[in-house]
């Protein structure tokens, strides 16, 4: 029964190496098992490269018909797990068919790769970029090891950014007016308004502004969605008077946000929000939503 374990185990041991993996930012990514680990950070057009070693057991030989590395960019849907959608597919053969006696080293390099899109662990989805090493064999199977890299890509600031400015009423009862410095905001952003009562009818007890995220996968009739609240922020506690206004300033950095994306390759949105709730005396609730943009910006050493 060992001899048929031992028929099972890798005939060698891979390792994927980039060139400066010594130097580059490293930031953490939580794997499917729970477990984390540290991964180098890039963005779109970078070059990634490194070198593959392939070390073979003690007393062991790899015949191989060809040794390859890939560079993938996947959407794995978690209704369909186990079937990636690949965005982005680039390939280098590294060797002929041949044996592998010895430890072997062989170079990579991926010129100003096109990474269009964020690394994105969702509710219902999940954007990853990996390398893909694949000894190629026939009847014994095909050897292949895996690293996983993430990708962040950064937005100069706007150049147009308009304010927000809404009414929320309910006739003859509530007219409130209420406005925030921009529509379109950064991670390490801070959220700057106002809002003004302008005719008070009924007892609110209290007021709150939200930030929710909505995942939005799939499409048509297969569309699925997963609405967050990321962030609570008390503006009020007490009943308003007319013609009484109450600033907002509510900081973004505390929030794990992602930046917006908007129908990536077909298969998922990720939207914001901010929902402005007030509560009256009998609990009864009224909101008024209005989606924001969160983009990534530089960071400045």
């Amino acid at each position: 029964m060992n001899y048929l374990l031992g028929a099972f185990k890798p005939s060698c041991n891979i390792s994927i190496a980039f060139s400066d993996g010594k130097t580059r930012k490293q930031v953490s990514l939580k794997k499917e098992n729970g477990q984390m680990v540290s991964i180098p950070l890039f963005q779109s057009q970078e070059n990634i490269t490194g070198k593959i070693t392939v070390d073979p057991l003690q007393g062991k030989k790899i015949d191989h018909n060809g040794v390859k590395i890939e560079l993938l960019g996947q959407i794995e849907m978690y209704f369909d797990r186990g079937n990636f959608y690949d965005f982005t597919s680039l390939v280098r053969e590294l060797d002929v068919p041949g044996e592998i006696y010895e430890r072997k080293t062989y170079p990579f390099e991926f010129s100003t790769v096109e990474m269009p899109y964020e690394t994105y662990n969702g509710v219902n989805v999940r954007l990853r970029y990996v390398l893909k090493v694949t000894i190629s064999r026939g009847y014994a199977g095909s050897i292949v090891e895996y690293q996983d890299f993430m990708v962040r890509n950064y937005s100069p600031l706007p150049s147009i950014n308009n304010g927000i400015k809404m009414e929320v009423g309910i006739e003859d009862c509530l007219h409130i007016e209420f406005e925030y410095n921009k529509s379109k905001y950064h991670l390490k952003d801070v959220i700057i308004g106002k809002i003004y009562f302008l005719l008070v009818r009924i007892k609110i007890k209290n007021m709150d502004l939200e930030i929710r995220r909505r995942e939005s996968t799939g499409s048509g009739a297969n569309t699925h969605v997963e609405t967050e609240t990321l962030a609570k922020y008390e503006l009020m506690d007490g009943a308003p008077v007319r013609g009484e206004s109450i600033p907002v300033r509510l900081f973004l950095s505390p929030y794990e946000l992602t930046p917006t994306h908007r129908n990536i390759n077909n298969k998922f949105s990720v939207k914001y929000y901010l929902n402005l709730v007030l509560v009256d005396e009998e609990d009864r609730r009224y909101f008024k939503q209005q989606e924001i943009t969160i983009y990534r910006l530089q960071e400045t050493s």
